[in-house]
Parts: structure tokens; C-alpha cells; sequence
């Protein structure tokens, strides 16, 4: 027989199922995640440091877990919410499963709720605190618990992911991902660097970087150097690098203000390209707000218009704050532009799922940034040209 678990939110309502991972208690912001593939990927993405990650599809774990397919190096999220998590995966990439996984690193998870009644609930009501705990079943105190935990709001989440000091990244993507320039046929040889190896030094600030996106940059030439993220601006400019890349990262981006200090210090001075937390530290940067969305956008089929091209990409995200700017931007609308106190932004890209701002393009300065992943892992590939754009930037500063 399972033990039994139960899922209390801070608004009052709670979810009883089976425990699944680690026997223990967990608190965190409850989310949901739309994407069907990719657990393990979103488990040991950094950005979910604080919240305790809901899947919408129903069956998880049936492909296992490989050791191959991990964002960084451990699980971040507080916890796992699934309907079903599978017992016998088959995958000759796995070796174990998702529970075993679970409980060998210590997180708790619960399954055996409906899932989409919790989906719904949080659309509705927001994301908000929780706690799964598979040791205490009295519903009214889990739920006081859950009351009193901290918001993510304000916190400084960036702190307990970042690496503890430089390192060089020289590993590009694996040999038998599709290769956009052999039109998605998967290549039998280690991929040919286009730009030339190392052509690029690019300086990556770790506000919880996931490793696809170190690849990305390896695969387009650059040579990469990882820093912890309360690195100043100085530090990086003695380094010389041709680009700076802004990570993905946990929590508040206003929770983060050395950070965002240090990306006003070098816009002008290099080309940057942000990504998730670091377009919205770029945002905070040209002077611009952000504000936190009701349940925060996280799946592998998010669509986005790119407005300058009039297209539309099916993008990876993981974020639950987005970058505010003044009026109303809608896709019927033209290319946006705002003045900032950095110079002239263009709004780049928009969400089509609720017009949030999905990415901006220095005018004046050589900086752009997106809210979505196109590092993917998991999820589509569509916007893995943006690391060319990167490229084609730092390439424009050298004349």
C-alpha cells in the first residue's frame, strides 16, 4: 500500500493523494507546467528554486530518467505534483525511475490527485504557497503552514543557485540532437562549430543558468566563462569578453538589485542578450518595471510572435514575472518602441496567450532579450536562432 500525502494550499483547499519521491514535508509556490515531455529537465531547472512544480499531463515518469538529462546539478524544485507517476519506465536511456529519483534526492512529491482540477483552481485563483507533506494528514494545520510560508515576492532565490565561483563551459550540444542546419536530421558525428571554435568570449552570468543554454553558445562558436551572479560589472569587463549573457534564474527579479546595477553598468559597454530573469533584469535596468503574473507561464507550447517579422514561434518559458512598459501592446499592433533612460526599446516579441512582453531589442545600444528559453530543454526549437542573432551582434562590434 502507498502512504497516503496531502496537497493544502494557503487559500484553504486541499488535495489528498499518494506519496510519491522522498517521505517527508515540503513548502513552496505551487505552478503549474504544460509541457508533456522534459520532467527531468524542469526538475533540475534552477528556475523552480522555490516552488513546488504541478505537471498537466497526466502520465510522468514512463520514459525514466537518463543521466544525460539534467539542467544543472541537483533538483531545485521544493516538490513534484503528478496524477500518475509511472513504476516501470521503459527508455534503454533510463536507469531508474522518476520516484526513485524523487527519493534519492530527497524531494517530496504527491500523486494520485486530479491534476487538472488543481490547474484549474490555480487559473482561477493564482499561483500561491503550499505544502505537501506525507507526515502530517491534518489538513488545518498543513494549511496554517502554508499561510505562514514566505512569498517569493522580494526574495533573493538567486543566492542559493548561482556557482560559487568562475568556471569555463567548453561541452557543445550532443551528437544525436537535431541539427537545425541539416533541416532537423539527427547528425552521427559531434556538430561542426559554423563560426569556428572559441571565435566569440562570451561571459555568462549564473543567476541559475541551465546547461543548454551554455551548448547553444558553444554550438555558435563562443568561447564560454561562467560567473556567480553578484560578480560587479568591472570583474566582467577585465575579462575582455566580445558578449554577456543574462541566465534564467529563481524568483523576484526586484530581489535582485546588485544584479540589475551590474547590468546597467554594462549596457553600451558590450552587446548583452538576456534570457527569462535576465530579460527582466535588463527591463529593470533601462528603467522599466516588473510585476508578477497571476499563475506565470511554464510549458513547452507557449506561443509567441516575434512583431518585427510577423511570425510565430512555440517557445519554452518558465517565469512567473514579466517586464512592464508603458500603454497597451497588442500583436495587432506594430514594433513598439519605448524611450528609456538608457535610450530607445523596441518591443520585440509578445505572448499570444495573455500580450505580456516577450523581448526587447536595443535601438540605441547593443542589447537584446527574451522571456522565453530558446535553449529549450525541454521543447521546441524554433527560437534557437537567437544565439546566431547574439553572434551576428558581437560580430557588428568588431566592425
Amino acid at each position: 500500500m502507498m502512504k497516503p500525502a496531502i496537497l493544502a494550499l494557503a487559500d484553504g483547499t486541499v488535495f489528498r493523494g499518494r506519496a510519491l519521491g522522498h517521505e517527508g514535508e515540503t513548502v513552496g509556490e505551487v505552478v503549474f507546467n504544460t509541457a508533456m515531455t522534459g520532467y527531468q529537465e524542469i526538475l533540475t531547472d534552477p528556475s523552480y528554486k522555490g516552488q513546488i512544480v504541478t505537471m498537466t499531463c497526466p502520465h510522468i515518469g514512463n520514459y525514466g530518467i537518463a543521466k544525460d538529462d539534467v539542467e544543472s546539478r541537483r533538483i531545485w524544485a521544493e516538490g513534484f505534483v503528478v496524477t500518475e507517476g509511472s513504476r516501470r519506465p521503459s527508455n534503454w536511456r533510463s536507469h531508474q525511475s522518476l520516484d526513485a529519483y524523487l527519493c534519492e534526492a530527497r524531494v517530496v512529491g504527491i500523486q494520485g490527485i486530479d491534476t487538472r482540477a488543481l490547474t484549474r483552481h490555480l487559473r482561477e485563483h493564482g499561483a500561491q504557497q503550499g505544502v505537501i507533506s506525507h507526515l502530517d494528514l491534518e489538513p488545518d494545520r498543513l494549511i496554517r503552514k502554508a499561510v505562514s510560508a514566505p512569498s517569493i515576492v522580494g526574495r533573493d532565490l538567486v543566492k542559493d543557485v548561482t556557482c560559487d565561483r568562475p568556471y569555463d563551459w567548453t561541452a557543445g550540444s550532443d551528437p544525436w540532437l537535431p541539427d537545425e542546419s541539416e533541416g532537423g536530421a539527427r547528425s552521427q558525428a559531434p556538430r561542426k562549430k559554423p563560426d569556428g571554435p572559441g571565435r566569440y568570449r562570451v561571459v555568462v552570468y549564473d543567476f541559475g543558468v541551465k546547461q543548454n543554454i551554455l551548448r547553444r553558445l558553444v554550438d555558435v562558436g563562443c568561447a564560454v566563462t561562467v560567473v556567480p551572479a553578484a560578480t560587479p560589472a568591472e570583474e566582467v569587463l577585465r575579462l575582455n569578453p566580445d558578449g554577456v549573457l543574462l541566465s534564467n534564474g529563481p524568483g523576484d527579479p526586484e530581489g535582485v538589485p546588485y544584479a540589475s546595477a551590474a547590468v546597467k553598468e554594462l549596457i553600451g559597454r558590450r552587446p548583452v542578450m538576456g534570457i527569462c530573469l535576465g530579460h527582466q533584469l535588463v527591463g529593470l535596468a533601462l528603467g522599466l518595471k516588473t510585476y508578477k503574473l497571476k499563475f506565470g507561464h511554464h510549458g513547452a507550447n507557449h506561443p509567441v510572435m516575434d512583431l518585427r517579422a510577423r511570425t510565430v514561434e512555440i517557445t519554452s518559458q518558465n517565469h512567473n514575472f514579466a517586464v512592464q512598459v508603458p500603454g497597451t501592446v497588442t500583436a495587432q499592433q506594430p514594433p513598439r518602441v519605448v524611450d528609456t533612460a538608457m535610450g530607445r526599446v523596441q518591443i520585440s516579441h509578445l505572448s499570444l496567450n495573455d500580450d505580456s512582453v516577450e523581448g526587447l531589442v536595443g535601438l540605441d545600444q547593443p542589447v537584446f532579450s527574451v522571456q522565453y528559453h530558446p535553449e529549450a530543454s525541454p521543447g521546441p526549437h524554433d527560437s534557437a536562432y537567437l544565439f546566431r542573432e547574439f553572434t551576428q551582434m558581437m560580430e557588428k562590434r568588431h566592425g
